[in-house]
Parts: structure tokens; sequence; C-alpha cells
């Protein structure tokens, strides 16, 4: 028996106002009905006694210490601007009076 009816995908279509047609609707009961049916079999294989994992391995931090690097003077970074003001950079107004 299938899980997810024809029935079923109609009225969630309706609710989400999609419009499928009758071989659309064929398709995705299938697909849907297939995804159901693997998230079923690996809910019967799950158990108790195995502890759930977000990650196969054991991650430890995996950033990098932060270290002040070389670094630009502002009159490098403004080098390439295209318009610069007071030791900053200009851009046009996107926003009407605020």
């Amino acid at each position: 028996m299938s899980a997810i009816s024809r029935e079923d995908l109609v009225h969630l279509a309706q609710l989400a106002h999609i419009e499928m047609s009758d071989a659309e609707l064929d398709k995705m009961t299938g697909e849907l009905d297939a995804i159901v049916g693997a998230i079923a079999s690996v809910s019967e294989v799950a158990s108790s006694d195995i502890p759930a994992t977000s990650h196969p391995i054991p991650l430890t931090n995996v950033l990098r210490e932060d270290v002040v690097g070389q670094t630009l003077s502002i009159d490098e970074v403004l080098l390439n601007a295209p318009d610069s003001d007071s030791d900053r950079f200009k851009v046009p107004a996107i926003l009407d009076g605020e």
C-alpha cells in the first residue's frame, strides 16, 4: 500500500496553490512514495543502542587561530577604489533621504 496517495498529493498541491497535470501527479506520487519508503527502511534499521550522529568521524575545532597578518595601509586599500572621501570608500546612495 502506498504511503502517499494521489488524493493526498492533490490536497497538498491545492494547499500550496500549485497546479499539477495528471501526468505530474502520477509521477510525483511515485517519487514521494519512494522517498517515504526509503525513510521507512532507515527507520527499521535504527535502534536505541546506536547513538545518533551528525558526522561519520568525530570533529574537533576545525578553525585556525585568529592571528593578525600583513595588512594594507589605507592608501593601498583605496588605490583601486573608484571613488573615496576622507579615507573611506564612496558609493552611490541607494536610499532616498535616509
